[in-house]
């Protein structure tokens, strides 16, 4: 009973004729093409339109929106149908053109049609014609060629070394590398770059392996900004910085984008062309004041030789000045000793005492991020003392 039920509510039937999927253009144009036959004959007058929506077709045939345009689209291009828009936007009108039906079906049983579609491979021309019409349906696509590839499960990487133990330490030098140059995936970076070399590709970290040179030393490249490879000129960098230290970029911030900039080969270049441009103009100047009797010309302060920073030099200075402080045993707990030592510092300044600090007392002061700050406004709160910041740097402007 559940099945008579079933079959009841499936509705009606629709004529298709399979071998006209190759006359027609496939599948789908076949079964649009059948059932508009069917509508047609079902009118008083042969050579009369049938009208119907696309809802309506979808109903009868089970063709989508999307299978009935293909579906048109093959009919059209080969004659089959006629098709125009009805009264309202809903409405289309469509006239199955018989006699082209008959001609093109005639020719495809003759065996003269057979051979109009034979291929230049020298196969059967009913196997020629199949393959093209099956193609033709992108809705029923014929069956898919298995993708996956048999594999030897003894199968191993085989590359230039000589031995599993070289290939082995070449594996654990390529992964300390990637690890060191910071790479998310060390692991996935090995894989590629052994892959590649068991395809044919030339890696120059094999080179490098078995040259006995560190891995990437050869493939560095040295711009004309650069003493040598990824180290640009100090004065160059120490110009960048400043840069964005007079945009008003913390000093840390300034360094990290100005090693940014440099290290990008199209902005660098364009950087350091505007750079000698700006030496040269100075060292004009530099030249007339010469001339004119100046001992010492005048030079940004980037020009001026200053020590390398580093880990070692920064933990001296701090356990010169405060034993007990080190980088590695810092905490946030001491940041308001740091706050309060600060306030006290700008209570007992020059400034509120009344006593005009000296030029090398400021000037030592300006050198550290904080003292810039307190620098800075005591210079703006005290324009009567002469002195003033010049290419950051602080100077008396009344020297005389």
């Amino acid at each position: 009973m559940k099945l008579a039920f079933l079959w009841r509510n499936l509705g009606n039937s629709v004529v298709y004729y399979p071998k006209l999927a190759k006359v027609t253009g496939g599948v789908t144009a076949a079964v649009f093409f059948c059932q508009l036959v069917q509508w047609q004959s079902q009118l008083n007058n042969p050579d009369e339109w049938v009208k119907i929506s696309v809802d309506e077709i979808e109903r009868e045939t089970g063709l989508s929106k999307v299978e009935q345009q293909y579906a048109r689209s093959q009919l059209v291009k080969r004659s089959l149908i006629q098709e125009r828009a009805g009264d309202n936007s809903n409405m289309l009108e469509f006239w199955p053109n018989i006699d082209a039906f008959e001609t093109i079906l005639e020719a495809f049983c003759d065996e003269d049609y057979k051979n109009h579609y034979q291929v230049s491979n020298g196969k059967n021309n009913h196997a020629s014609l199949e393959v093209e019409t099956v193609k033709t349906d992108k809705f029923f696509p014929g069956q898919r060629q298995p993708i996956s590839v048999k594999v030897n499960p003894n199968y191993q990487f085989s590359g230039p070394w000589n031995s599993q133990e070289q290939f082995e330490q070449f594996q654990r030098a390529l992964l300390e590398y990637f690890k060191e140059k910071g790479y998310d995936n060390p692991g996935g970076c090995v894989f590629k770059i052994i892959d590649g070399m068991t395809k044919g590709l030339v890696s120059p970290f094999w080179d490098e392996f078995i040259s006995g040179i560190p891995l990437g030393a050869s493939q560095k490249v040295k711009r004309d900004w650069e003493i040598e490879p990824g180290i640009p000129y100090p004065v160059f960098e120490e110009e960048r910085i400043q840069y964005y230290v007079h945009k008003g970029e913390p000093l840390e911030v300034a360094v990290a984008k100005a090693r940014s900039d440099l290290r990008d080969p199209v902005l660098g270049k364009n950087l350091w062309e505007g750079f000698l441009r700006k030496c040269d103009r100075i060292a004009d100047e530099a030249i007339k004041a010469k001339k004119l009797g100046v001992r010492t010309p005048y030079l940004p302060p980037s020009f001026t030789n200053k020590p390398e920073i580093t880990k070692e030099s920064v933990m001296n200075k701090l356990a010169a000045v405060a034993p007990d402080f080190s980088l590695e045993s810092s905490t946030t707990a001491s940041l308001p000793n740091s706050r309060l030592e600060l306030t006290e510092v700008e209570d007992k300044s020059p400034a509120s005492t009344g006593d005009i600090p000296s030029l090398a007392a400021l000037q030592s002061a300006y050198k550290t991020p904080m003292g810039r700050t307190l620098v800075e406004r005591q210079i703006a709160e005290h324009p009567e003392w002469g002195y003033g910041i010049v290419d950051g740097e602080v100077v008396d402007l009344m020297p005389f």
